[in-house]
């Protein structure tokens, strides 16, 4: 499972023009399924992302967590995370869980998300999404099951 989570200062979702999630401060979080992910490895990566301290604190230091900010989430699922571009220019997605698999994952991240955070957004899986952000700082942090 890999998650890259951008510190926002606001992001949004569009679906067919409509705004679909938006939040202010927060985090946009790309999420990306693969066939071996489990609810056990979506946990731990939901809890280590829930407490990364990633916000300013008075000194300027990265020492405040989400919650302590009052951010709110913004989950997009997708699956090019799991791109291979090794051979030729025309990248491959074999790694990436299946629809079902990957949709069954995405779900259950954004209710697990729902359990701690005050805000969670979303996009809709398998759409085609427009995503706008303001990235803050930038800082961008990549979770990745295999190396936590």
């Amino acid at each position: 499972m890999r998650f890259v989570i951008q510190r926002v200062a606001r992001a949004d979702v569009k679906i067919e023009g409509e705004v679909f999630g938006a939040i202010d401060k927060g985090f946009l979080v790309l999420i990306g399924v693969s066939d071996s992910d489990t609810k056990e490895i979506a946990d731990k990566m939901v809890k280590k992302m829930l407490g990364l301290r990633i916000f300013e604190d008075e000194q300027g230091k990265t020492n405040l967590s989400l919650d302590s900010v009052g951010g709110g989430l913004l989950l997009i699922s997708q699956f090019t995370l799991y791109a291979d571009c090794k051979k030729g220019n025309r990248p491959s997605f074999i790694r990436a869980g299946k629809p079902e698999m990957a949709e069954e994952m995405y779900e259950y991240i954004i209710a697990r998300c729902k359990e701690s955070a005050k805000v969670v957004e979303r996009g809709k899986f398998g759409a085609d999404m427009k995503v706008s952000l303001v990235n803050d700082g930038p800082f961008t942090i990549v979770l990745d099951s295999d190396t936590l």
